[in-house]
């Protein structure tokens, strides 16, 4: 069973329907019980970064969520979720993140429209299992306004060109954040969601 974390990040459900549709047990709980019992984590993510901090702050979810990573638990952080894994950001104002990765979250440069809305393709620097079967250069879709910067370049599993060049797939150990939605990015969301299952669960 995969613990999705429960925060008021809304947006759950498409989520929960494509994780269902590859047999994929899930549950939406805020419960540390639940989650420490569970195979994986998922961190979704949709607002604004000091808020989404500050709810899980309120509830105690992010020191479980830090300590069942510690623990080696997988985790896969989506859109928001996976800007939460870095140590900083920028938006609203200066919010520490959980610090499971190094880097800081900064506005995407105004020479491009933003926020970034739809689809866009994956620059694959690092083959893993992660990028398992797909194809050269796969679209997927954004929609987001920060990205991660000052990141640890080993961390970074494929990018995309958007006004600079953003961290989209990345991956520490345990630790992997999509900063699309592979729940809206058709086959090769399926097939991001597959390899994710085939390597933890």
């Amino acid at each position: 069973m995969i613990a999705i974390i429960d925060y008021g990040a809304g947006n759950i459900k498409s989520l929960q329907f494509t994780l269902s549709k590859l047999n994929i047990s899930n549950t939406l709980t805020q419960d540390k019980t639940l989650i420490k019992e569970s195979k994986a984590i998922i961190l979704p993510g949709v607002g604004s970064f000091q808020d989404a901090m500050r709810e899980l702050r309120d509830a105690g979810l992010d020191e479980i969520i830090k300590q069942e990573v510690t623990n080696g638990k997988p985790i896969l952080g989506i859109c928001l979720g996976m800007q939460l894994f870095y140590q900083s950001s920028k938006e609203g104002g200066h919010s520490e993140g959980l610090g499971l990765l190094t880097g800081q979250i900064e506005r995407i440069p105004s020479t491009v429209k933003v926020p970034h809305m739809g689809w866009n393709s994956l620059n694959v620097i690092q083959e893993n299992d992660i990028t398992a079967n797909l194809p050269v250069e796969p679209l997927v879709y954004f929609v987001h306004s920060y990205y991660a910067n000052k990141v640890d370049g080993n961390d970074v599993i494929a990018n995309c060109s958007y006004g600079t060049e953003i961290p989209v797939l990345v991956q520490k150990n345990n630790i992997i954040g999509m900063q699309f939605h592979p729940e809206k990015s058709s086959d090769i969301g399926i097939q991001l969601l597959t390899n994710f299952k085939e390597m933890y669960l």
